[in-house]
């Protein structure tokens, strides 16, 4: 088996709505790292908690906006803590039946390392090679989606 320190990065694409945190936030941050809270999704949590580690790679997408599309790039900069937020009655992501013994909630830490051009979803559906991609899929609301390895290199090359 492959040490975690050599095992080949993986790739995500992270929503976030730039109102709560843009590209722009991340990149202002304290090392320009932000904490990953909010994730209210079990698939979401499952990917941070059980496929995400430092290191691997982030497509930074702004969503609910006026424009959305991947805004820059990232990495993942931490492993998985409790999620404060779930506990803090005047946070919108309060979580009252999270039990402070066993959390539902995790966050990690996601490093800002470069804002980009906006690649919205008409330029995303327009390469075939991206057709795949769970943004792109009918019906896809999950906050974290894995990126294929060619997907990501594909992106790449458009940035």
């Amino acid at each position: 088996m492959t040490p975690a320190s050599h095992r080949p990065l993986h790739y995500w694409l992270m929503k976030s709505e730039p109102d709560e945190c843009s590209i722009d936030d991340a990149l202002a941050a304290p090392g320009a790292t932000v904490a990953w809270t909010g994730v209210r999704n079990y698939q979401a949590r499952n990917f941070m908690r059980d496929g995400m580690q430092v290191g691997d790679g982030v497509l930074f997408y702004h969503s609910s906006c006026a424009t959305p599309g991947i805004a820059g790039i990232a990495r993942v900069a931490s492993a998985t803590r409790t999620d404060p937020t779930q506990f803090d009655p005047a946070s919108p992501y309060h979580d009252a039946r999270s039990p402070h013994a066993a959390p539902r909630w995790l966050l990690l830490d996601i490093q800002a390392l470069r804002k980009t051009r906006l690649i919205g979803l008409a330029e995303l559906r327009a390469h075939p090679v991206l057709a795949g991609m769970q943004i792109l899929q009918r019906g896809n609301r999950l906050s974290i989606t894995p990126v294929d390895p060619v997907q990501w290199q594909a992106l790449m090359a458009l940035l």
